[in-house]
């Protein structure tokens, strides 16, 4: 019996190349038992002319089936589904019912709740995408990258591909850090004082772990990563939000007592302030005078196109006590999920064992991968061809912002990808995005970065210029002033 042609149909949203996603297509009516043991598949050229791609895209897909067992091929007959394909279960599942557990009981420490935003999934689907931390694949280094994960799953590293490490890390990777990315931004580190993560919310996490609980207090910019306080929020430590200025975090504003400092202050998030050098020392000096800890976060330090940036906080402290924080995941792309913690050897001893018990460590082939392209100079070839484009883009959306007078909050000293915007006092910007998202305009209101309460502002919001096409800046400033 053979399988009639108009049964197969390809979704547009589907991610791959034609041929997987055509050869996932036939495995998924084999894997759901719509099509049977013997059932004959339609023809390359009938099946390609349906889905409207190429015959030899078809036949690749059939090929690589028939490698997987899930096809046999009969002389001149065509393609037909395998005896050694696998078999969908003969029985129905066990009707569920009601649970009976009392989970708002049993749930001791919650999590969700948090006002984090969530991007939406079909973003590039809008024309005008001002949203930050997202991809743009025409700035990715899409050829080398494969070569470099080809090379990571090659036999000579076969050992970093499989083996379980259990709290160690890539020492490839952990040597490219320390001898490359680290010195860039003024910091001397050992292998021993370099953690990779999970990116950097999981580095968050574990500091937070280690250094935050009950009884802790804990200084945060205000407006800050909202992320973080999650993460803080379920630590039970006393949280105060710290107004900033144009030069970051001001610390005579730190409360005594304090235990722990979180702060961005090369790109401070949202608003892109700079801390300048004289304000770093003055930080460290009031840490030290609170014997609290330093959390500085380092992100997106590569995208410095207007200049070289300031020298990390890490860099000036010379008593162990700032904990740095970086992350591969804006310069790369924000799914490869790599990041490092960079402290005190006793400090990463402890968040390296905590790691351990909750992840191991980050897969190692992504690792090695990760560090082939790191040390064969594809990162930084990228990193140039990011910052030319950035920097095109970031005149262009400057130049239509003041061309429709609108008004930039913060703007990065040294690059970046985003402005932080200030709209009029009474325009709440989460009302504005909903109205710009029926225009195919996404934009991020401001109120989630600052702190819960009557303070909180809702007149910001952040515009990045990472993921959209410079041609379509300016029409899409249009519309957003135009709405306001």
């Amino acid at each position: 019996m053979a399988i009639s042609v108009e049964t197969f149909f390809l979704k547009s949203d589907e991610q791959g190349t034609l041929q997987a996603r055509i050869q996932q297509m036939i495995a998924q009516g084999i894997l759901s038992g719509r099509f049977h043991v013997g059932e004959k598949l339609p023809s390359s050229r009938k099946l390609a002319q349906h889905l409207g791609v190429s015959r030899i895209t078809v036949t690749l897909a059939y090929t690589e089936l028939l490698a997987n067992d899930y096809l046999v091929s009969r002389g001149r007959s065509g393609y037909f589904v395998s005896p050694n394909a696998p078999v969908p279960p003969a029985y129905a599942p066990t009707p569920k019912g009601p649970d009976t557990v009392d989970w708002s009981k049993a749930i001791l420490t919650r999590f969700s709740g948090g006002d984090t935003p969530r991007k939406p999934h079909n973003w590039q689907g809008y024309r005008f995408p001002f949203i930050y931390g997202q991809t743009d694949p025409s700035l990715f280094d899409h050829a080398n990258w494969r070569l470099c994960a080809l090379r990571a799953l090659g036999q000579k590293d076969f050992t970093a591909l499989t083996t379980d490490y259990y709290d160690e890390d890539d020492p490839l990777l952990v040597e490219f850090i320390a001898r490359h990315t680290l010195p860039r931004r003024g910091i001397a580190a050992r292998p021993e004082e370099i953690l990779i993560t999970l990116g950097a919310q999981n580095a968050l996490w574990l500091v937070s772990q280690l250094l935050a609980g009950q009884g802790t207090s804990i200084a945060i910019e205000d407006p800050s990563y909202y992320a973080l306080r999650d993460v803080l929020r379920g630590t039970g430590a006393q949280v105060h939000p710290i107004s900033v200025d144009r030069d970051g975090l001001p610390p005579d504003d730190i409360p005594a007592p304090c235990d722990l400092i979180y702060v961005t202050p090369s790109h401070q998030a949202p608003t892109t302030a700079t801390m300048p050098l004289d304000r770093r020392r003055a930080l460290l000096d009031r840490a030290r005078q609170l014997e609290a800890v330093i959390v500085e976060d380092d992100y997106e330090f590569e995208m410095s196109f207007l200049g070289p940036p300031s020298p990390a906080l890490k860099s000036l402290d010379d008593e162990g006590r700032v904990v740095y924080v970086g992350s591969f995941s804006k310069s790369l792309f924000p799914g490869l999920r790599l990041g490092y913690l960079v402290g005190s050897e006793t400090f990463i001893r402890e968040a390296r064992a905590l790691r351990a018990q909750v992840l191991r460590h980050p897969p190692g082939h992504i690792q090695r991968t990760a560090a082939y392209f790191l040390s064969l100079g594809h990162y930084d070839a990228q990193i140039r061809k990011m910052g030319r484009v950035l920097h095109d883009r970031r005149r262009i959306i400057e130049e239509a912002i003041a061309q429709h007078g609108m008004r930039i909050a913060g703007r990065g000293v040294y690059g970046g990808s985003s402005l932080w915007m200030a709209a009029p006092e009474d325009v709440d910007t989460a009302v504005l995005a909903r109205k710009l998202d029926a225009d195919s305009v996404l934009i991020e209101p401001g109120a989630p970065f600052f702190a819960q309460g009557a303070g909180r502002r809702h007149n910001y919001f952040r515009l990045a210029y990472s993921s959209i096409p410079a041609s379509r800046i300016p029409e899409g400033i249009a519309r957003i002033a135009a709405e306001l």
